[in-house]
């Protein structure tokens, strides 16, 4: 399998583990298709959740940072949630269950990253300046899952609900993809407007 899917820290695996065993954190998760699963439950591919928190012009590799832990919570053969962790003063803890079209869309990123040639460590970014998140295959699978350079050669694929103008599951070059993404962030120039006469005795000038 191309994909080297990192370990995650031992205590999120832990918290994840733990809140699967407690009948409240289940219950009290807005996630009915959790709640309704018949039979036991597993966290499986741990990936590594970074943030781009701006996009800046004509930056060759921005640099993200770590926010979190995400596991697919698989019943049987079918996923039927996600569980985030989160880095606290006292360690990596639980956050909350979800579910929703991102999981769905994160599983078919991940097949389709599978059938490839070329091996990728899997990431998760977000990109909040445009409401976007993507499946970040980087190029060095021995790196540290948690460090934050996304390199010009690595791959994103935007997954679905994609923002407009970025179509969801074709992968891009970071190289690639930044302008555009860029473009999506900067305001247009404003037009160059004809200069207005001065009219004697007006706006104070002299008669």
């Amino acid at each position: 399998m191309p994909l080297h899917v990192s370990p995650a820290p031992a205590p999120a695996l832990r918290s994840v583990l733990a809140a699967l065993g407690s009948p409240t954190a289940v219950r009290e998760a807005h996630t009915p298709a959790l709640r309704s699963v018949q039979g036991s439950l597993s966290p499986e591919l741990p990936l590594p959740v970074h943030v781009l928190d701006r996009i800046v012009p004509n930056e060759a590799a921005p640099r993200t940072r770590l926010a979190g832990w995400r596991f697919l919570i698989r019943s049987g053969e079918r996923v039927v949630a996600a569980a985030d962790t989160m880095l606290t003063a006292d360690g990596w803890t639980f956050s909350h269950f979800f579910e929703g079209p991102y999981i769905v869309s994160t599983e078919l990123a991940l097949r389709q990253a599978e059938s490839t040639t070329t091996p990728y460590q899997p990431r998760l970014l977000s990109v909040p300046e445009l409401y976007m998140f993507t499946l970040w295959l980087h190029h060095d699978v021995d790196a540290d899952a948690g460090g934050g350079v996304l390199a010009p050669t690595d791959v994103l694929v935007p997954l679905a609900p994609a923002p407009p103008g970025i179509t969801a599951h074709r992968p891009h070059r970071v190289a690639d993809l930044l302008p555009v993404m860029t473009l999506r962030v900067t305001p247009p120039p404003l037009p160059d407007l004809p200069e207005v006469p001065v009219v004697p005795g007006l706006l104070g000038s002299p008669a």
